[in-house]
């Protein structure tokens, strides 16, 4: 890696980070993406004229047909109004800068107040594939949760059926109550008497799932202010969602993302 030649780790960081680097002509932000003999890796010391700055999408990966961002809190993955302020409207306006004929397809959803990981498709191709084929193109999709109290199990499974009323509650049922079915894996990672940091792992994708089935735990999510118990440690809904495994809807290629947890979760058992 001679062209890395004198340049500090920061250095070398940010220049990964800011969208600097490409292996075989795509943008890679992963720090430990693994290559292949035969990958084309190439590096530009100067801070890209096409960054997407914004605080609240930051790009994690991105070629031709999708894109993958990390979405932090207060923000829609998409908006009921054309206008309106949104992951997708931020894109467009990225995409539209940089003269691209493309637009941002939402193909899955993260709450106004969850952060994390989320993919985009950029074509209509693309699209159509993540729509009728995700739950077989995915395969790995985590979550990291601060719950309120210390919750008894090391591990399990939540599975129930899920259902809106009319004012757009999910409301969680053991029998069939012409919902859909749902299911939810956890992990517990560390707890005090207050607090459990959980990890959890969809085998569903159903809307509010994990804070309706943390609640049916008695172990609520953190700062939800639907589906919790008022315990608000660090401010913001504790769910983030960090993995993010999948196969590429045209190249078929199995592509991997992980974030970061935030710092504030960790705090919260110091």
């Amino acid at each position: 890696m001679k062209a890395l030649d004198g340049i500090s780790r920061n250095k070398a960081k940010a220049i990964l980070t800011s969208g600097g680097v490409t292996v075989n002509r795509k943008i890679m932000r992963q720090h430990d993406l693994p290559l292949q003999p035969g990958d084309r890796v190439e590096i530009s010391k100067q801070k890209p004229s096409h960054l997407l700055e914004s605080k609240f999408v930051k790009v994690i990966y991105e070629d031709a047909y999708i894109i993958v961002i990390e979405k932090s809190i207060g923000i829609l993955s998409m908006a009921s109004s054309h206008h309106a302020f949104s992951v997708k409207t931020i894109l467009d306006d990225y995409f539209r800068k940089r003269h691209l004929k493309c637009t941002a397809h939402v193909v899955h959803r993260l709450d106004r107040d969850t952060s994390g990981l989320l993919v985009y498709a950029k074509t209509m191709e693309a699209e159509q594939i993540l729509e009728h084929n995700w739950q077989d193109i995915v395969t790995d999709r985590r979550y990291l949760a601060v719950v309120s109290g210390e919750l008894e199990q090391e591990s399990g499974t939540v599975k129930s059926w899920l259902k809106d009323n009319k004012a757009f509650f999910t409301y969680s049922s053991s029998t069939d109550n012409g919902g859909k079915f749902a299911v939810t894996h956890f992990r517990k990672l560390k707890s005090d008497s207050h607090h459990t940091l959980v990890e959890l792992k969809l085998e569903t994708g159903r809307k509010n799932q994990i804070r309706v089935h943390m609640q049916d735990l008695n172990h609520p999510v953190c700062g939800d202010v639907k589906y919790g118990n008022g315990d608000n440690p660090i401010g913001r809904l504790a769910l983030h969602a960090f993995r993010l495994n999948f196969y590429h809807p045209i190249t078929r290629e199995h592509l991997s993302f992980e974030t970061p947890w935030p710092k504030s979760f960790a705090a919260v058992f110091k």
